[in-house]
């Protein structure tokens, strides 16, 4: 938005040299247009003011304005004064996103940010600004908010068949806090090593990496993660997403669920669940969490990134009482804290059913997204397969043979379109070599009135690497 600073009374720092105060004033507005401080459309001080606020002479003020306007930065408005143009270059150093080249982003598991229950969320807000004790204003303890804590223990035993009460749940910014808070706990502790699924996020093996533990791959298959490989591998905890392995799309078969929880109370190793869309399976049989087999051994995570909008930054754990203490020391060290607002306003959505009615709502617009995908890609790609479970907000895409994924990521790019392949998945180069070339697409972000535009890019991707191929061949 616009700022008129000579009518507003707003401040501005700028850091001028005492001994050369006109060249360093030239340079300090210049960097604070170039780094935004300064927006775009804002108006400027008649340079009468800014040199009595500076102790400069009006001439020289006026000197400088000039020269940014010859500059492009700044423009002169007949009887309005002085105002920023808007950015040139960018800063010295700063990263420059480009990401805005993508006009679709197809990348594995994000929401649609269109879908966000905003009535339902103001009056959340309202609710809990309306009856928030004052005590809600002040520094608020490391686990979270104590209406929340009880909200979603109430909700996750219902839903999931966590086994929970207000005690066990600390609130955190989304599940990578949690997974950092734990992993440190974990090396707090001496532990080194942790067992991770094959195909995962690569920012979570990041995350191990940096508390101090090795994430050490293990294999999958069409029962999830293979559980017998376990115990050779001298680790103290694994990562796992039971309900619908990301971005494979299988769910840990009832076996290998139940060798998990022998294998974690045998061996004193913990089981960090990442219930990242257990709310959204389509097909009626509904898995419920892991965790509810070893919940001494187990430290269940969620959030509210894909049921109403990852803007919240609002992520929660249930964490066992023999980590709870070293997870929340953890927490005070990081100096870190979850919006306490934001979590009453969370509480008062869950309580008055109205997380349930989005989670609902959700889960019926992505179910029509994924049908509606595979009869597009039916009929767009004959003989493509498409492959996972049918949940969440992602699938696998079996390419034909001799189109690799590279060549479709590079096609995508081309005319707009944001995704990739399952080895960028993989934890490491033998395990990106065992599968065939397949898409990671999530059908969650497009907006609907973009998603039939959105799976025609898929298809065009596709066939232009297919083509490519042919070409080549």
């Amino acid at each position: 938005m616009a700022r008129d600073w000579a009518d507003s009374g707003l401040d501005l720092h700028l850091e001028l040299d005492p001994r050369r105060k006109v060249a360093s004033l030239e340079q300090a507005l210049r960097s604070a247009i170039a780094e935004r401080r300064l927006e775009p459309g804002t108006r400027l001080p008649p340079s009468r003011g800014l040199a009595a606020d500076l102790g400069l002479a009006r001439n020289s003020v006026a000197e400088v304005y000039a020269r940014l306007i010859g500059e492009g930065r700044l423009e002169a408005r007949v009887g309005s004064g002085t105002w920023v143009r808007g950015v040139t270059e960018p800063a010295a150093g700063a990263r420059v996103d480009r990401s805005t080249r993508f006009d679709l982003d197809l990348r594995g598991g994000l929401p649609d940010s269109s879908g966000f229950a905003r009535s339902a969320w103001g009056r959340a807000v309202a609710r809990a600004l309306a009856e928030a004790p004052a005590a809600a204003f002040a520094y608020g303890a490391p686990e979270g908010a104590l209406e929340l804590r009880r909200a979603l223990a109430e909700y996750l035993a219902r839903t999931r068949g966590v086994v929970a009460g207000a005690e066990d749940v600390v609130v955190t910014h989304g599940f990578g806090e949690l997974l950092s808070l734990v992993a440190r706990a974990l090396a707090a502790r001496g532990s080194r090593r942790i067992a991770v699924e094959a195909y995962g996020h690569a920012s979570h093996r990041e995350v191990l990496a940096a508390a101090g533990l090795e994430p050490v791959p293990v294999a999958l298959d069409a029962d999830g993660l293979v559980v017998e490989r376990l115990a050779g591998l001298g680790v103290d905890a694994v990562l796992v997403t039971p309900a619908h392995q990301f971005p494979t799309g299988v769910p840990l078969s009832a076996r290998r669920r139940a060798a998990l929880g022998e294998w974690a109370r045998a061996s004193g190793a913990t089981v960090i669940e990442d219930d990242y869309d257990g709310e959204f399976r389509f097909d009626g049989r509904a898995i419920g969490a892991f965790q509810a087999l070893a919940p001494a051994q187990t430290v269940y995570g969620g959030t509210a990134s894909k049921s109403l909008s990852p803007a919240l930054g609002i992520g929660w754990g249930v964490v066992p009482s023999a980590l709870r203490d070293e997870v929340l020391a953890q927490r005070r060290l990081s100096g870190s804290a979850t919006d306490a607002l934001s979590q009453l306003a969370l509480a008062a959505l869950v309580s008055a059913g109205d997380y349930d009615r989005a989670v609902r709502g959700a889960r019926l617009r992505y179910r029509a997204r994924r049908e509606r995908f595979e009869r597009l890609i039916a009929d767009g790609l004959p003989g493509t397969r498409v492959a996972g479970l049918e949940a969440g907000l992602h699938c696998l895409l079996e390419l034909p043979a001799g189109v690799g994924e590279a060549e479709v990521e590079r096609a995508g790019e081309a005319i707009g379109l944001r995704y990739g392949g399952l080895a960028g998945y993989a934890a490491d180069a033998v395990t990106a070599s065992t599968r065939p070339p397949t898409m990671v697409v999530g059908y969650g972000a497009p907006p609907e009135h973009r998603f039939d535009r959105a799976v025609a890019a898929v298809i065009a991707s596709v066939e232009a690497a297919r083509t490519a191929e042919i070409s080549t061949g």
